[in-house]
């Protein structure tokens, strides 16, 4: 059985927080206290740079330019690893995002590169 990654909008987050949860935005999402994420890791390094983040909010339109850049800032740095780590030893994951889109957000690009760095054989 291969492991999985759930993505959840940070506001419909309850507590407690699923094992191996990760909060995937740059900026702490407005009007959550820290201890509503009690457990939950942030790890902003593997959010879009704030000059992507700030572009895709006036281009919104742009959805596959967003991705493509976006996947190459991803395969610019590694701070991913430990996420793809985990799938490795098939333990599932949880994204957290701040996004209102469901269907265009950053977590969906994030989940699909991990899961392809997951299941690529070196």
């Amino acid at each position: 059985m291969q492991a999985t990654i759930t993505l959840k909008r940070i506001y419909d987050h309850t507590q407690p927080a699923a094992e191996n949860s990760f909060l995937v935005d740059r900026l702490w999402p407005r009007g959550i206290s820290k201890e509503r994420l009690q457990g939950v890791v942030w790890l902003k390094s593997v959010a879009p740079s704030n000059e992507l983040r700030q572009w895709f909010h006036k281009n919104l339109e742009e959805w596959t330019q967003f991705t493509q850049s976006y996947w190459q800032e991803l395969e610019a740095g590694k701070e991913w690893q430990p996420l793809v780590d985990l799938l490795q030893q098939n333990q599932n994951i949880t994204l957290l995002y701040g996004s209102k889109n469901l269907q265009q957000n950053h977590a969906i690009i994030l989940r699909d590169f991990l899961l392809g760095k997951a299941n690529q054989t070196d």
